[in-house]
């Protein structure tokens, strides 16, 4: 994983990049963290010229940024008109991607307890997220941004200790940890996500394949029924 990225916030709330490190990762850090956090709503123009006055950057790694996140499916690039970000997942999308997810990575967790290794429990155990809450101090769009990614990353390494490349390689095409938590900004998202992640943990330290298969079950549904209320604002 890479070195965290710093950030400050200012008192209206405002990330802004810090120049030690990576300038071009703190920018692309810096972005992604409002489209997750919606302070960049889906759908509206990104503005090279805006985003490198607001960051005090030139345009470079302002570009280099956004095309990371084209590739993430987070930002779309259309010819003659520039950046926008993605447009928020319909409800019927959402709907479809919680249906292929029940089938498949409850599965995926049955076989990866059958496989865990101490080595595969503890990058596991990182993974999850379970030391975010401790760290308080975070500007909370920054945290929540990141536990996006974190949650990609232990669903991935799930699959991965599975075996099957064919589930992982079709999960990680649909982007959809990145599209999922755009619907909602808010801490319980997170804090329920990681009480469940524990639950996987323990049947993983277990090898416990039954426990391990209910509990990535339970977690998706729980997930799938925190976000569904974010369309019923959208109506």
């Amino acid at each position: 994983m890479r070195n965290a990225p710093s950030f400050a916030a200012d008192p209206a709330g405002a990330i802004t990049v810090q120049r030690p490190s990576s300038l071009a990762n703190d920018v692309y850090e810096a972005i992604y963290a409002q489209l997750m956090s919606l302070k960049i709503n889906p759908g509206a123009r990104i503005t090279v010229d805006t985003l490198a006055r607001e960051f005090s950057v030139s345009q470079t790694p302002i570009r280099e940024a956004l095309g990371r996140l084209e590739g993430e499916g987070l930002v779309i690039k259309t010819h003659l008109v520039g950046y926008s970000a993605a447009p928020q997942i319909t409800q019927r999308r959402f709907e479809e991607l919680y249906e292929l997810r029940l089938r498949l990575e409850p599965y995926a967790a049955g076989r990866a307890a059958t496989k865990m290794t101490s080595e595969a429990l503890d990058a596991l155990t990182e993974a999850a997220g379970v030391m975010a809450r401790r760290n308080g101090g975070a500007d909370e769009r920054v945290r929540y941004s990141q536990f996006a990614r974190q949650d990609a990353e232990f669903h991935d390494m799930i699959v991965g200790i599975a075996g099957n490349e064919l589930i992982r390689e079709s999960l990680a095409r649909l982007h959809t940890h990145f599209h999922i938590f755009r619907l909602m900004f808010h801490a319980r998202v997170t804090e329920e996500a990681l009480e469940e992640h524990e639950r996987i943990l323990e049947a993983f330290a277990a090898r416990d394949a039954l426990a391990a298969e209910q509990a990535m079950a339970e977690h998706i549904e729980r997930s799938r029924d925190r976000l569904l209320p974010a369309f019923e604002a959208l109506a």
